[in-house]
């Protein structure tokens, strides 16, 4: 049987509007480009990146709640960009990136830095408020 490189083959191809979906929605979140790079190595807790100190940490752009964190994050996870990380007990409060996750990641860290127009965040809005219960 001939071995398979892992490391060189994307095992997921996804719709470049899925793709790009993702794109906006982390471009659009409060978080930096630094928390999902670490999330590639390891996974986060809520409580490093709410409050204080996800700014020191340089996670955030500003001091958010521990819900509106809870909150942006779930989007990131529906969006599926993120998971939650479970141990033998059940789901924890800590995040890890997704295959899509790290795709996009990869690929923002490679083309110069994008921020989110107008355009993204009002789409972003949309999408996140009108969206389907399922």
């Amino acid at each position: 049987m001939p071995a398979v490189d892992l490391q060189s083959q994307n095992t997921f191809l996804y719709p470049a509007s899925t793709v790009e979906r993702a794109e906006r929605s982390l471009v659009c979140s409060p978080f930096n480009l630094c928390l999902f790079v670490a999330m590639r190595h390891q996974s986060v807790p809520v409580g490093a990146i709410a409050l204080d100190s996800g700014v020191k940490s340089g996670y955030t752009k500003r001091p958010l709640s521990e819900l509106a964190c809870d909150n942006a994050l779930d989007w990131l996870i529906q969006v599926g960009i993120l998971r939650r990380e479970v141990d033998g007990q059940g789901i924890t409060d800590s995040f890890r990136l997704t295959p899509l996750g790290r795709q996009v990641v990869e690929k923002l860290q490679e083309s110069p830095k994008r921020s989110a127009s107008w355009r993204d965040r009002l789409y972003n809005f949309l999408t996140r408020t009108f969206r389907l219960p399922f």
